[in-house]
C-alpha cells in the first residue's frame, strides 16, 4: 500500500517552523497529508485476537474474483431466518484506502469456500472471540482477544461420520424449540458440512450443539456434530456470536 506517512517527527517540524522566536504571531494551521492508496491493493484481515465478520445488508453477490460473474446469491436471512454471515478473510481498497471489496468465506459446500463481495453489499463488525476443536482431545476451547475463557470436553463425530477438519466460522445461532431434544437448547452453526452426509438436510451443516445424551460427552459418537454439556453449551451460545472463527484439528 503506498501512501503519505504523517509521523510525529513531521508534526513536530511543523510546529517549531510555526514558532519564530519570540514572535506572536499564530502560526497557520497546517493539515495532514490525505492518505492514498494504490487502487486494489490487498490486505489480509484478522488475527489470533481480532476477526470480522461481514452481515449481508439485502442482497449479496459473491463472485471468484472482484468484478467477476456471481457464482454464489445470499439474502439478508438465510434458510433458518436469521442474518446471513461472512467471514472477512482479507480486503482491496480504493485509491483514499476504503475497501472496495471482501475476501470473505461463506457457509456453502466444498467447506472452506471463498469468494469477493462487494463492501457496499454488506456491514462489518469486529469479533473478539475464536473457538479451537481439538478432535484428538475431544475437547473445545473458547477465547476471547486471545485468551481462554472457556475449556470443556466434547463428544465428536463417529469414525463413520467423522467431524470434518479445517478453518471455519460460527455462521448461525438457533434455539431449538424443545430444549430437552438432541441439541439440548440451543445450536451454535458454523460454516462446515459433514463430509459424509450430504444428502442430509441443508447439507449436512455442522454445529456446536446440547445434547440429551450426557453420556456421550467425550465420546466419538456424534453424526459430525460437537456436542457440549448443556450448561456449557449456554455459556458457548451467550459469547461466541457470529462470525467467530472456529478452528477444528485433530
Amino acid at each position: 500500500m503506498r501512501h503519505q506517512t504523517f509521523t510525529f517527527f513531521t508534526l513536530l517540524l511543523l510546529l517549531v517552523a510555526g514558532c519564530g522566536g519570540m514572535t506572536t504571531k499564530r502560526a497557520r494551521p497546517v493539515a495532514p497529508p490525505e492518505r492514498t492508496c494504490a487502487a486494489g491493493t490487498f490486505h489480509h484481515v484478522g488475527s489470533a485476537r481480532l476477526a470480522y465478520a461481514a452481515i449481508v445488508k439485502s442482497q449479496a453477490a459473491v463472485s471468484p474474483r472482484a468484478g467477476a460473474r456471481a457464482f454464489a446469491r445470499f439474502g439478508r436471512l438465510n434458510q433458518n431466518g436469521v442474518p446471513t454471515i461472512f467471514s472477512v478473510r482479507g480486503a482491496r481498497v480504493d485509491r483514499r484506502c476504503r475497501p472496495a471489496s471482501y475476501f470473505v468465506q461463506i457457509p456453502r459446500r466444498p467447506n472452506g469456500l471463498t469468494g469477493w463481495v462487494p463492501a457496499a453489499q454488506v456491514r462489518v463488525e469486529p469479533i473478539h472471540t475464536r473457538i479451537v476443536v481439538d478432535l484428538s482431545e475431544r475437547r473445545v476451547v473458547l477465547y476471547r482477544d486471545a485468551r481462554p475463557v472457556l475449556s470443556a470436553t466434547a463428544a465428536i463425530g463417529s469414525s463413520a461420520t467423522p467431524t470434518p477438519t479445517g478453518s471455519f466460522y460460527v455462521n448461525q445461532r438457533l434455539v431449538p424449540t424443545d430444549p430437552s431434544g438432541p441439541y439440548g437448547p440451543g445450536a451454535v452453526g458454523i460454516s462446515a458440512f459433514s463430509n459424509v452426509l450430504t444428502g442430509w438436510a441443508q447439507g449436512g451443516p455442522i454445529a456446536i450443539h446440547g445434547t440429551n445424551e450426557p453420556w456421550s460427552i467425550g465420546k466419538a459418537v456424534s453424526n459430525g456434530c460437537i456436542r457440549l454439556p448443556n450448561a456449557t453449551l449456554r455459556r458457548v451460545f451467550a459469547q461466541a456470536l457470529s462470525g467467530t472463527p472456529v478452528l477444528i484439528r485433530r
